[in-house]
C-alpha cells in the first residue's frame, strides 16, 4: 500500500532551508572554472584512503554493515579524531541514550570540548541544533530511527527515510556540512531502505568484517570524490579500532609455512597490494556427492577451478569434498587470486606443501591458461617488501613490466596452470 503526505501537513522548522534557486543556461564544457576540492583529514589513515583523501564540506556519505560489527565505534572514534583536531563535531544518536554513548567513548579514551553529542530522532529537531551549533562534521545513527512529524508513517519505513535523507542532505549542502549517515543492513547485506537513498548520497562504504575475527574492512561501493577500489584495514582491539598500515603482514603473521593446502596470492585493493593466505583442504567424501565449501571468495568460481584442474591438469577430484578459506575473513573477488586458489587446492589434494617464498599471480581460463593481470609490478614490490623471493606471474606480463622493480625477487612468467604448479609444488 503506497504512503502519501497529506495536505496541508504544518511546515517545521527547518523546512525553509533551500538551495537557491537560478536560471542556468548551457555553457561549453572547457569553459567551466574548476577549484580544487578541500579535504580535511577524519585522523584516520585508513578512513581517509576509503574515502579518496580526507572528507569534504558538504559532503554526505552513508556507512552500512551488519549488527555489532562495530560501526558505532569507527564513528565516535572518528567523531573524537575529528573534534581533536579542532572542528566541531555533532554526534546524533538515535539507538541508545547519551550515557550509552559517554560509556563507549571513555573506553576508546578522549574526550574533547568540541564534541557535542544528542540523544534526538526528530530530524526536524536535530537541524535546528545544528543550525545554532553549526558543526563541521555531523554524524547520524542511525537513519532507520530518524522521523519528520509531517510524514504520516513510522520511523524506518521508507518514506521516513527518504524524506530524513534528503532533508540532512539539503542541510548538508547548504551549511557546507560534512555529514555521515549509519544505516541498517538487510539479511542479504545490503542498506536497509528504499534503493534510493543510496544514489542520494554522495558515497556508500560497507563496514565488512567477522565478529570473531579481528580485522574490519571499510569498502566503498560509491563514491563521487575518490575510488570506489579503495578499502580501509583496521584492528578491533578493546581500545578501538586501530589502522592497519601494512595489511600484508597483518594477515601474514600466524601463517604456517611447509603446510600442505597454503598459499600465497596478491590480491589488489584499490591502488595496494595485499599479500593474504589462502587454505584448502581436500579430503575423501564419505556421501555420493562430494561437500564443496567457499570462505572468502566466490563458490562458483572455486568450482570452477576445481573443474579445470580435473579436466586440463588431470586431478581426480570428483570423489573428494573441498573446503577453501581466506584467512583473516577477507572477501577476495579479483580474477587475479585464481591461480593461488588452485594451487592451494592442488597442494591440499596432493598433500604436498606449496614452495617456500612462493607467491602466485594469475587469472585463469577455461583452457587452463594462465592470463595477464593489472599493476604487476605493486604486486611484485608488496612480495618483495615482505621477503618472498619467487613470484609465478602470467607470461603475457612478462614484455611489459620492469624486472628492475623485483630486487632479490625471481619473476617467472607461466602460460598455463599445469607449468604453474609444477614451479609451485614440483613433479
Amino acid at each position: 500500500m503506497a504512503e502519501e503526505v497529506v495536505a496541508g501537513g504544518s511546515m517545521q522548522d527547518g523546512d525553509h532551508l533551500h538551495l537557491p534557486q537560478k536560471a542556468n543556461t548551457p555553457i561549453r564544457l572547457s569553459q567551466v572554472m574548476t577549484t580544487e576540492i578541500e579535504r580535511f583529514s577524519t585522523g584516520s589513515v585508513e578512513f581517509d584512503r576509503a574515502l579518496g583523501g580526507g572528507m569534504i564540506p558538504g559532503e554526505v556519505f552513508l556507512v552500512g554493515g551488519d549488527p555489532g560489527i562495530g560501526k558505532s565505534t569507527l564513528l565516535l572514534q572518528t567523531a573524537q579524531l575529528v573534534a581533536g583536531a579542532g572542528y566541531v563535531v555533532l554526534y546524533v544518536t538515535g539507538e541508545e541514550s547519551v550515557q550509552q554513548v559517554r560509556l563507549r567513548a571513555q573506553r576508546l579514551g578522549a574526550f574533547h570540548d568540541t564534541l557535542y553529542v544528542l540523544a534526538e530522532t526528530n530530524v526536524d529537531v536535530i537541524l535546528q541544533h545544528v543550525l545554532k551549533l553549526n558543526p563541521q562534521f555531523l554524524v547520524v545513527d542511525s537513519i532507520q530511527t530518524m522521523f519528520r512529524v509531517h510524514i504520516p508513517s513510522a520511523p524506518g519505513s521508507p518514506q521516513q527515510v527518504r524524506e530524513s535523507t534528503m532533508a540532512l542532505i539539503r542541510l548538508a549542502k547548504e551549511s557546507n556540512l560534512a555529514t555521515c549517515i549509519v544505516g541498517h543492513v538487510t539479511k542479504d547485506g545490503t542498506i536497509a531502505g528504499p534503493r534510493l537513498m543510496e544514489h542520494m548520497v554522495d558515497a556508500v562504504f560497507y563496514f565488512e568484517g567477522d565478529r570473531n575475527q579481528r580485522f574490519r574492512i571499510l569498502r566503498a561501493v560509491k563514491n563521487r570524490f575518490g575510488s570506489t577500489n579503495e578499502i580501509g584495514v583496521f584492528d578491533m582491539q578493546s581500545g578501538g579500532l586501530i589502522d592497519v598500515l601494512s595489511p600484508s603482514e597483518m594477515f601474514l603473521a600466524e601463517r604456517s609455512v611447509g603446510v600442505a593446502g597454503s598459499a600465497v596470492v596478491s590480491s589488489l585493493e584499490g591502488t595496494r597490494p595485499i599479500l593474504i593466505e589462502v587454505q584448502a583442504l581436500i579430503t575423501p567424501t564419505a556421501f555420493g556427492t562430494p561437500r564443496r565449501m567457499a570462505s572468502g571468495v566466490d563458490y562458483n568460481r572455486v568450482s570452477l577451478l576445481m573443474a579445470v584442474l580435473e579436466k586440463r591438469v588431470g586431478l581426480y577430484l570428483q570423489s573428494q569434498d573441498a573446503y577453501v578459506n581466506v584467512v583473516g575473513g577477507v572477501r577476495m573477488d579479483e580474477p587475479a587470486v585464481d591461480l593461488g586458489i588452485a594451487a592451494s587446492i592442488a597442494s591440499g589434494f596432493r598433500d604436498d606443501a606449496i614452495k617456500p617464498g612462493v607467491v602466485l599471480i594469475g587469472e585463469v581460463g577455461l583452457t587452463g591458461e594462465v592470463r595477464a593481470v593489472t599493476h604487476l609490478e605493486k604486486r611484485i614490490q608488496e612480495a618483495a617488501k615482505l621477503g618472498f623471493s619467487r613470484v609465478i606471474a602470467p607470461s603475457g606480463n612478462m614484455k611489459r613490466i620492469d624486472l628492475a622493480i623485483a630486487l632479490d625477487v625471481e619473476v617467472i612468467g607461466v602460460s598455463s596452470l599445469q607449468e604453474a604448479l609444477r614451479l609451485a609444488l614440483g613433479g
